[in-house]
């Protein structure tokens, strides 16, 4: 076999359907390779950083590895936005770059560069390959390293490397990764929790595929559950112990229940913003792997391994537990109280609209089991505050926090479940960072819902400068007509002149073959709960 064909099998045997990338002279072989099979499709983009974008959400939805696969100097420069996303929140994305010829590296070569040094820091394995005989060995070795430890991973494969022919056979993939922790652990946790009188649980996007477990625990212990910064929809907003979001974009009384807890079970999650952090309380960190721990969240005990498996154990261990029925009328209130005042930030009809009551004319419309990217900025704090998710699945960059998610995340959702109905909710902000992949959905036939909130400026950057009573210079920006922008995309475009508009546009962009386009201008609105600093 060539290397390209070699490598292309052992990503086969791995589940990998899709690559995502800009082609370029350094790739030209692996390019050659997939362009003669059909297991594996070429996805290509405008920009590198929508391609690992795209990679890290595709990771973020399957919980499979993801790839992409770019130039050799400004290809891996433009990757490293995306694989932060992915390196920051702890998903599995493998990066594959061209690089200069084998005997040309080491010299002033146009566009060498040690990449090594340059991904190093974004990546949990870098490798350069530079015989044919070593690449299976590299790419099996890359591949486990992703999906064992939640990470990135990155290979750089000299230019004529990918036409020599290797005697290396694909291998077969460890696809199997944790498992019951061993038993003190458990015994550990379990104790510490059933000497709690004020209980309180943070389920983070980890523990995602335990809510059903982490449900029936917060029943038999009277905890209420919060979700950590982008988990929503982890746990249903209408479960009758979900308090909402911790933090910003979170319910703003949950903080007071969070810092009187006295135990709080960490599932899936291993940061909460300082002035949220418990007081006295005593702290179980659950996990999948040992590397999602962190000192961001000192705890007393630990339980590593498979999450739905753990809580299930623990949900056991709670049997003969009594709750605390102050703590659980506690709980209730804060819940009540919030929902009442959700309920009423939902409800402003102005227009341009404030973005309490986009959020609520898109929640009234989306399916309960939709995909919604989110870009990042100040539609994505009044999303999380307000929106009251059922089964959606929320994509959010997490950590890494870049502008730009949206759309390629939305992008990639569809591609993976096409079925499905996928919104992007992003500002003008944000959407401007990656205008060129508008061409990218129409070219794939993504039927994909964008909503653009415009008003013209950086929102979050403008507010948090003027509670800090400084100067807001940088936060206007020049917009397009994005409408019209879209459509030159091939996509459908609207924008709403009343919220009547919003409604009309959603219901029809839900049957419509093509990516739509929804511009809604926004109200300057102020965010009420941004910390001062």
């Amino acid at each position: 076999m060539s290397v390209s064909e070699a490598i292309l099998e052992q990503l086969r045997r791995g589940g990998v359907e899709r690559i995502y990338g800009v082609v370029g002279d350094a790739i030209f072989g692996l390019m050659d390779a997939i362009a003669k099979q059909s297991a594996i499709r070429f996805i290509s983009v405008k920009h590198e950083s929508v391609a690992a974008l795209m990679a890290s959400a595709e990771a973020k939805c399957t919980g499979k590895l993801a790839v992409c696969a770019v130039q050799t100097g400004p290809g891996i420069a433009n990757l490293i936005n995306g694989l932060g996303d992915a390196y920051l929140d702890g998903y599995p994305v493998l990066a594959i770059s061209g690089q200069a010829p084998l005997n040309r590296i080491g010299t002033p070569y146009k566009q060498l560069v040690n990449q090594q040094s340059f991904v190093g820091a974004v990546s949990g394995y870098t490798q350069l390959v530079v015989h044919p005989d070593s690449v299976i060995v590299s790419l099996a070795s890359a591949m486990h390293a992703s999906m064992a430890m939640g990470t990135v991973s990155h290979l750089s494969i000299p230019a004529d490397l990918f036409g020599m022919q290797t005697q290396y056979r694909p291998l077969e993939p460890i696809l199997s990764f944790g498992g019951l922790p061993d038993s003190k652990s458990l015994e550990d946790a379990a104790q510490i929790m059933r000497s709690a009188t004020r209980p309180m649980i943070l389920a983070g996007n980890k523990g995602r595929l335990a809510a059903a477990e982490i449900e029936r625990a917060a029943l038999a212990w009277g905890s209420g559950i919060a979700n950590a910064y982008g988990a929503i929809g982890a746990i249903a907003d209408d479960f009758t112990l979900a308090l909402g979001g911790l933090g910003e974009g979170g319910n703003p009384y949950l903080t007071d229940r969070f810092r009187e807890a006295d135990v709080v079970l960490a599932i899936g999650t291993s940061w909460w913003p300082d002035d949220c952090a418990p007081i006295e309380a005593r702290v179980i960190q659950i996990a999948g792997r040992q590397n999602e721990l962190s000192a961001n969240m000192p705890a007393n005990c630990v339980v590593v391994g498979d999450i739905p498996k753990i809580m299930a154990r623990l949900a056991e261990g709670l049997k003969g537990y009594e709750p605390n029925p102050v703590w659980i009328q506690a709980v209730r209130d804060c819940k009540q109280t919030w929902k009442d005042r959700n309920e009423t930030e939902g409800r402003d009809s102005d227009f341009p609209m404030h973005p309490s009551c986009l959020v609520r004319k898109i929640e009234n419309q989306v399916s309960p089991d939709a995909i919604i990217a989110l870009d990042e900025g100040d539609s994505t704090l009044w999303f999380m505050r307000n929106f009251r998710a059922r089964q959606q699945r929320v994509l959010v960059s997490e950590q890494w926090r870049t502008m730009g998610f949206g759309l390629p995340a939305a992008m990639a959702a569809k591609i993976c479940y096409p079925e499905r109905q996928v919104f992007c909710l992003t500002g003008d902000g944000g959407l401007g960072m990656v205008l060129a992949d508008l061409l990218t959905a129409s070219r794939y036939g993504l039927a994909l819902v964008l909503i653009v909130l415009n008003n013209g400026f950086l929102q979050m950057e403008r507010n948090k400068m003027g509670t800090r009573g400084l100067a807001q210079e940088g936060t206007a920006i020049a917009n397009p007509d994005f409408v019209k922008l879209a459509e030159a995309c091939g996509w459908r475009g609207c924008r709403a002149q009343s919220p009547d508009d919003v409604d009309e546009f959603l219901q029809a962009s839900l049957t419509s073959p093509q990516p739509v386009l929804i511009e809604v201008p926004t109200a300057q609105a102020v965010y009420p709960d941004y910390p001062v600093v």
